[in-house]
Order: C-alpha cells, then structure tokens, then sequence
C-alpha cells in the first residue's frame, strides 16, 4: 500500500569533488568521506588513489582522489557537505596550503560556471594540479585534455592503487610524520 512517501526521482546533477589528506591516518579520514558521500547516497565512483607531493610549506605526502557524484542539491549545498566532511575529520584551517586531516573540493558541478567569494565552479586551479587531473581522467577522461595533462607533467603524482587500497592503510597505526 502506498505511503505517500516514495522517494522523488529529482534530477541530478553530475558533480566531481576532489580529496586529500596528508596528517592523522589519511587514509582512514579519507575512507571515512567517501563512505559518509556513499551513506548520503551521491556516491557514484572514486578514482584510484594518487600520492602527491605537497604544494606549499615543508609537510607530508598527501594522498589524493577524485569522487564522482550524483546530487540534487545545489552547488552551495554541496560545499556545505564537503566543509561537513572536513569537519568530521577536524579539520583545522592554519596556513594556506598547509598540512590537513582532509581537504575536500569542489571541482565541477554539471555545466555550471560560477564564483564568487564562496565558491567558484569550475574550481579554479584543478587544471594547475596532476593530482587532481590524474584521478579525474580516470573517471571523465572527456573532461581533461591532453594539454591539461602536458602542463603538469612535471608534477610528482602517482597512483599507489585502487580505493580498496585506502581501507588497508587506514587499518595501519598512523604516521608519526603529523
């Protein structure tokens, strides 16, 4: 019988947020992301994962990945669940660039172009990063162009593995680079 609450095919919107991590466990803060965007029911893909080198002061390795999203919310919406995210994993905002128990980015959000002081869609230094190029080719490769991945080239980036790879690093002690 009926109850008047069947779930509303509303459109979605196909979204890309990128992640990292680089002190605490990173592996487990990102493992903890992805599985709260998958209980939110947005989660349509992760990337593999990436290791990269800091950008910015002297600090840890981060690892990095790319999540393909499905959302019916809009684009301050989900900024405000990627700032929700960060501050499950307690994040602190210090330094520009500096080290994070997660960072959670808005890349893309369907064909929207947008910015302002908040947010500004597409994000703008995706196509300056190979660890956020990296893992979004694995997953649109029609959104990142061979001259995308020829200017950051240079970048130190490599993929270290699938997401599975994330829930056996996150069952490790932590680092004691923090």
């Amino acid at each position: 019988m009926p109850t008047g609450r069947e779930p509303v095919n509303e459109p979605r919107v196909r979204a890309f947020v990128g992640l990292g991590a680089n002190i605490g466990n990173p592996a487990a803060q990102l493992a903890d992301a992805l599985a709260s965007l998958d209980a939110a029911g947005v989660l349509v893909a992760p990337s593999g994962v990436y290791r990269s080198a800091p950008i910015g002061p002297d600090q840890p390795e981060f690892l990095n990945l790319v999540a393909e999203l499905a959302v019916s919310d809009g684009p301050y919406e989900l900024l405000a669940r990627c700032q929700a995210l960060e501050a499950a994993a307690r994040r602190v905002r210090g330094e520009r660039w500096g080290p994070r128990t997660l960072d959670v980015d808005v890349l893309l959000f369907g064909e929207v172009a947008m910015g302002d002081s908040e947010l500004q869609i597409p994000h703008p230094r995706m196509r300056e990063r190979r660890f956020v190029l990296d893992p979004l080719a694995e997953l649109a490769p029609e959104l990142v162009t061979l001259g995308d991945v020829t200017a950051v080239a240079d970048q130190d980036c490599e993929r270290i593995g699938s997401v599975e790879l994330l829930y056996q690093l996150a069952a490790a002690p932590p680092s004691n680079e923090d």
